[in-house]
Formats: C-alpha cells, sequence, structure tokens
C-alpha cells in the first residue's frame, strides 16, 4: 500500500471541503473554538466537510495550553454521553417487543456520542497518530481528574479495535533498518538502557541477537513495541552476562535458547492496549523455523515493584513468614554498597530470595492477580516462574527497584494454556520446584502454586 499516495488523497479532500465548512458553521470559521468545531463535526454530513473539520478540530487541540486541554477533555466528557431518556426508552421497547429492530435502536442508544466523534476525529489526513497523543495528555490528566475516566475507556475502546493483531506488522529491526527507527529504538527503550549505537550495533548485529517490532499502518515508521532476543545455549542469569561486549556463542555451537531480556512500549497513549503477547509467541514461533536447534524460550525479566513493595512490608511489620533474625538482616540492604561486600550479600541472599519468592508467589491485586507487573503480564500469558536470579541487575536501577534481583519466566507451548487458565480461574501460579524452594511459608500457601 502507498500510504503517502492516500494521505495527500485525504489532504485533498480536506482542502476542497475547508470552504464548506464556513457554510455549515457560520462565517469564515476561524475564531470558532475547539468546541463549536466538535459540535459541527458530530451534525455535519458531507465527508469533504467532515474531513477538514477533523482536521481544523486536531490542529485547534494541538494549539490549546495545558489547562484548555483538560476543559476540552471535560467538555467530550459532559456533551457527548448517551441520552439517558433516549435508553429508557429504547430498553422499554425492546422489553415489550424482544427482536432484531429493537435491539439495534437499544445498541446505538447505548453507544457514548464520544466514540462517534473519536472515528470522525479519525477522518482527518494522519489522526491516528495525533488521537494516540492526544491520549497521552489524557492519562496525564487522570491521575488528578479520575471523573474523565468515561473519556478514557472510549479512547480505550477504539484504539483497541483500531490496533487490533489484525492490522500489525511484525518486522526485524537490524543494523541495516532506517536510522530514524534505529534512533527510536535507543530513545524507547525502556528496561536496559542503551548507552550509544555502538551499544545497539551490539544487541542487534551478531548472530546471536535478534530485535523484532511492531508497527502499524497509520503510525509510519513509530514502532509500537519492540522485544530483544539473545540467543544462547543456556538460561542466563544476569543481564550483566547477557549485554556483555563479546558474544558468548561461538561458530560451532548452534544455540538451543531464546531469550527475551527487553519488551519496550513506545506509545505511551496506547497504554493498557495489549501487543507483548502476540509479539512475544509470533517471535517465538518465527524463531522456532528459523532456527530448528531452539528448544528453550524464556525471559530475563525485571522485578520493578519488588523493592518498594519489601520496604512497604517492613514498615507494616508484615514479614510473618522471616524469623527474628532474618527480619533484622534486611537491615543490610540499607546500606546502598551492600551488594558489593561479599559478607553482606551472602548474609541477605536467603532473605531476600525468600521475600522475592513470596512476593512473586504469595503477593496478589485486589483482583487476585500477581503484585508484580512483569510477573502479571507473563503468568497472565500462560509462561511458568522458572527462576530467581540472584545480583542479575547490579546496575543502579536494578538495585533501586529489586535489589539486583531478576527473574526467568519460561514459555511451554503445551503448557500455555493450562497455566492461563489456572492463574484466572483460580489465582495459582506456575511455578518450578527451584522457585517454591525459596518459600518460606506454610504448606497452605505453598498450595497457591503449581509447579510446573
Amino acid at each position: 500500500m502507498n500510504t503517502s499516495f492516500f494521505q495527500e488523497l485525504l489532504s485533498g479532500i480536506a482542502e476542497r471541503g475547508r470552504q464548506l465548512i464556513d457554510l455549515s458553521i457560520g462565517g469564515h470559521g476561524h475564531t470558532d473554538s475547539i468546541e463549536e468545531l466538535s459540535r459541527a463535526l458530530m451534525s455535519s454530513r458531507g465527508e469533504a466537510a467532515g474531513v477538514a473539520l477533523a482536521r481544523r478540530i486536531l490542529n485547534a487541540y494541538a494549539a490549546l495550553p495545558r489547562e484548555k486541554r483538560l476543559a476540552f477533555f471535560s467538555f467530550l466528557n459532559e456533551a457527548f454521553t448517551p441520552d439517558s431518556e433516549r435508553v429508557r426508552e429504547a430498553a422499554e421497547q425492546y422489553l415489550n417487543e424482544p427482536g432484531e429492530k429493537t435491539l439495534q435502536e437499544l445498541t446505538r442508544s447505548v453507544e457514548p456520542p464520544m466514540q462517534e466523534f473519536l472515528r470522525r476525529l479519525n477522518m482527518a489526513p494522519g489522526a491516528t497518530a495525533e488521537i494516540v497523543a492526544m491520549r497521552t495528555d489524557l492519562l496525564d490528566f487522570l491521575k488528578e481528574h479520575p471523573e474523565l475516566k468515561p473519556v478514557d475507556d472510549n479512547f480505550v475502546h477504539l484504539l483497541g479495535s483500531w490496533f487490533n493483531r489484525g492490522f500489525l506488522v511484525l518486522q526485524r529491526i537490524d543494523w541495516s533498518t532506517p536510522a530514524n527507527i534505529l534512533e527510536k529504538i535507543i530513545r524507547y527503550e525502556a528496561v536496559h538502557q542503551i548507552k550509544d549505537w555502538s551499544d545497539l550495533r551490539r544487541r542487534l548485529d551478531p548472530r546471536d541477537r535478534r530485535c523484532y517490532a511492531f508497527f502499524h499502518p497509520s503510525l509510519i515508521d513509530e514502532p509500537l513495541i519492540f522485544v530483544q532476543i539473545a540467543l544462547t545455549d543456556r538460561i542466563p542469569g544476569s543481564i550483566q552476562e547477557l549485554l556483555s561486549e563479546e558474544s558468548k556463542m561461538d561458530g560451532a555451537r548452534e544455540p538451543s535458547t531464546a531469550v527475551f531480556y527487553s519488551i519496550s512500549n513506545c506509545q505511551k497513549g496506547l497504554a493498557g492496549i495489549s501487543f507483548g503477547n502476540f509479539l512475544i509467541k509470533q517471535v517465538a514461533a518465527d524463531l522456532e523455523k528459523e532456527i530448528p536447534s531452539l528448544r528453550t524460550f524464556v525471559t530475563l525479566s525485571p522485578l520493578p515493584g519488588f523493592r518498594r513493595w519489601l520496604e512497604r512490608a517492613r514498615e507494616g511489620h508484615d514479614l510473618d513468614y522471616l524469623n527474628e533474625q532474618q527480619r533484622a538482616a534486611l537491615e543490610i540492604a540499607d546500606n546502598d554498597h551492600w551488594w558489593s561486600d561479599e559478607d553482606s550479600a551472602e548474609a541477605l541472599r536467603p532473605v531476600l530470595m525468600a521475600a522475592c519468592a513470596h512476593y512473586l508467589l504469595l503477593a496478589k491485586t485486589p483482583s487476585g492477580m500477581p503484585a508484580d507487573p512483569v510477573a502479571r503480564f507473563h503468568l497472565g500469558n500462560g509462561a511458568r516462574l522458572e527462576r530467581i536470579n540472584w545480583l542479575g541487575d547490579v546496575s543502579e536501577k536494578g538495585l533501586r527497584e529489586s535489589y539486583g534481583l531478576m527473574v526467568n519466566y519460561q514459555y511451554v507451548l503445551k503448557d500455555i494454556e493450562r497455566n492461563h487458565e489456572a492463574l484466572v480461574n483460580q489465582g495459582t501460579v506456575a511455578a518450578s520446584k527451584a522457585v517454591r524452594s525459596h518459600l518460606l511459608t506454610s504448606e497452605s500457601s505453598k498450595a497457591l502454586v503449581t509447579t510446573g
């Protein structure tokens, strides 16, 4: 598909419709507020005028200061909601005369007009990327304005449709990829910082490295999410080992293990719209076809919430599974350089490993899912908690987030569905015996995890 051709075509439609706007909303329209333009878009029936209106609204939004953008979202929340009287009448008609016609009317009445507004807004050339950026602003406002949640729900509903798996294109990223995309890989990397171009080349170029990204036709040259993979002959225990300058694979050996060591979402405005589960499974399938020697697919994952969780547990004296001596040993971790002292590290090791096992296997959100967001993602995808790695990431970030601990999650194709169902339906976590061995708690609690 020649995207630029269609963009030029839509731009032409917008330009031809510009004059029609003046007739539809009066005057030359240059002083119309974004609210007036939005109402006009909803009442517009002509395609050319609608495309031009949508472009003017997006341009007007881009020029708004922060407080005016907040006011615009508040306007959407008030102006484009379902008509409660129409919903009531449609519901009564359906109850009195159940059938396809009354059901369709009920369906139309309950759909928020905001969704139609966003669909019409998306008619403008290049609008999809701007709507994604608009939601980035909305997410920032939500922290202090939870009343805007219905607006966000409408954005998520439509963006989830526009960015479903059928529209995504998987592309390998390597050293021959255009520089503007490589620059974005450096900028968007969220797990293990890419220091410079040499560091990037080490992650892309050798025979034992791969990088794949999902793209969408409406966001030209903008990766949505990307994953970095190392091909090895074993399950690694540290990111230092994995990102070392020299390859660990010699030319005589074929890799047996694919390690997914970094997954980065690139578009904040698409937060909550899942791509990662599709990405991992498709990349694993493609690699299996490309490299028949691969037998094991694992991650080397961070624990972004562990240290914060443990510090809260210490403050709340919620460490009953540790004895008094073990709880006292945790004070060693208050020294920033504890990990570089062999005696301090050895004293802390069994205590932190036990606390981490408790965190991964038993700490849950109010909805019953794992407390750690990365664990929630991989275990929810059907992976198994394979191993906790001591001092797997001794970077400043790794020590700050998880006392340097990292985790391997293993994807075993035949067990994925079973593991997923056990987690969702019973709240049980699929875990290896090695992980369970660190758990210091009662047998009744241990029953909440399954052995893979």
